[in-house]
């Protein structure tokens, strides 16, 4: 094997030396350059995403508070139409009330009127009937004839006696 040769040890070397100072070289002047670029590419795309990610994350924050402030104006929106809905349908609900009870309270009186005139006209009638009863009564027992204006008359004092 020639490596192990130690005459050969000398221009192995010097080869080893030339190689690795051509490697050295080129690692220094063109790969390492190229390297590095792509690290600061990749760091700059990285602090770029972050600063993007960042923004985006203020703006969904914004914008997530813009919706719960809408959201809350218009529960409050709906929370004060509801309460208006209330109140008129409330306000209504009072007004037919208040008719139906002028409405009632008419007709009671109306009501009231016909019953007294009814009870009138049938007190009217009892005085008439009790007039004749008591006439037929009185011409039977005392055997007398009694004329209807006093039988009337008596009547009448008897019943207003009464009331």
């Amino acid at each position: 094997m020639p490596q192990f040769d130690p005459t050969m040890f000398a221009t192995q070397l010097v080869w080893l030396a030339i190689t690795f100072s051509i490697l050295f070289l080129l690692m220094k002047k063109v790969a390492l350059p190229r390297i590095s670029q792509v690290l600061n590419e990749r760091k700059y795309k990285n602090e770029e995403n972050l600063e993007k990610a960042e923004q985006l994350k203020n703006e969904a924050e914004t914008a997530a508070e813009a919706y719960e402030n809408t959201m809350a104006e218009a529960h409050d929106k709906a929370r004060d139409a509801l309460r208006e809905v209330r109140e008129r349908m409330a306000k209504e609900a009072e007004m037919r009330h208040l008719e139906l009870a002028e409405r009632l309270t008419a007709e009671i009186k109306t009501v009231e009127t016909r019953i007294a005139a009814a009870k009138d006209k049938a007190v009217a009638g009892i005085h008439d009937v009790a007039a004749e009863v008591a006439l037929a009564v009185v011409e039977k027992l005392v055997e007398e004839t009694v004329t209807e204006k006093t039988v009337k008359a008596a009547v009448a004092a008897t019943l207003k006696g009464r009331q």
